[in-house]
């Protein structure tokens, strides 16, 4: 199956009010992790030509945007959604390899980073050089920190004084050696029990007491 995987621009708007579906149907199925985004915001995207959308034919397979946080010195991939039809092809690696790249073009200095529940975008981060990190590493704009209001989850993020949730935060810094790259899929059992219990401890409104070591460099 192939797929055309590119910058949106403002030729795409036709699809805006379908990605925005698929959003809202991806935040329903995780339960978590993923904010909502009207297509007027999408459309906002296309526009400034900060998105990356895949299309098959004339369907909407995938879509990704950037945001910019704190005056951009902080860059976030944000919206990652593949179409269930179009799942088990390769194509979020894609998406997001092609919205990492964009990012990089477009703010060369900016540290990007995320927050996200999915294993498989930590593997895709991995790989694209990101590591896990704590929260305090990552940006202190407020307005950022609204998006996880829609998230069924967010009263764990404010018990915890938004120093901790489900989410895990990963950081990429342009600075940094590639020495110091951290590579989750040599840690994956122990940050799948890690992750496991992280869930357990939080859903029962308790903080997790957990020693492994996870952010080790490998």
């Amino acid at each position: 199956m192939k797929f055309t995987v590119t910058v949106a621009t403002a030729a795409h708007e036709q699809y805006a009010k379908a990605i925005s579906q698929l959003i809202q149907q991806a935040a329903i199925a995780r339960g978590t992790g993923i904010a909502k985004r009207p297509p007027e915001y999408i459309r906002r995207k296309m526009q400034e030509g900060k998105a990356i959308i895949a299309l098959q034919e004339n369907q909407v397979a995938g879509f990704c945007y950037i945001e910019t946080w704190g005056h951009r010195q902080f860059i976030a991939n944000s919206g990652l959604i593949v179409h269930p039809d179009y799942r088990k092809h390769g194509l979020a690696k894609k998406i997001k390899k092609a919205a990492f790249k964009l990012s990089r073009e477009k703010f060369p200095k900016a540290k990007l980073f995320g927050i996200t529940t999915s294993l498989a975008v930590m593997k895709i981060n991995s790989d694209l050089g990101y590591r896990p990190v704590t929260f305090s590493e990552l940006t202190t704009d407020k307005d950022f920190w609204k998006g996880c209001q829609s998230c069924p989850n967010y009263d764990i993020l404010t018990r915890n004084e938004q120093k901790n949730c489900l989410c895990t935060g990963m950081l990429y810094d342009p600075k940094e050696k590639e020495s110091k790259k951290w590579n989750v899929r040599n840690q994956i059992k122990k940050y799948e029990r890690w992750l496991r219990l992280k869930r357990e401890a939080f859903l029962k409104k308790k903080q997790p007491i957990l020693k492994i070591k996870l952010f080790a460099k490998s």
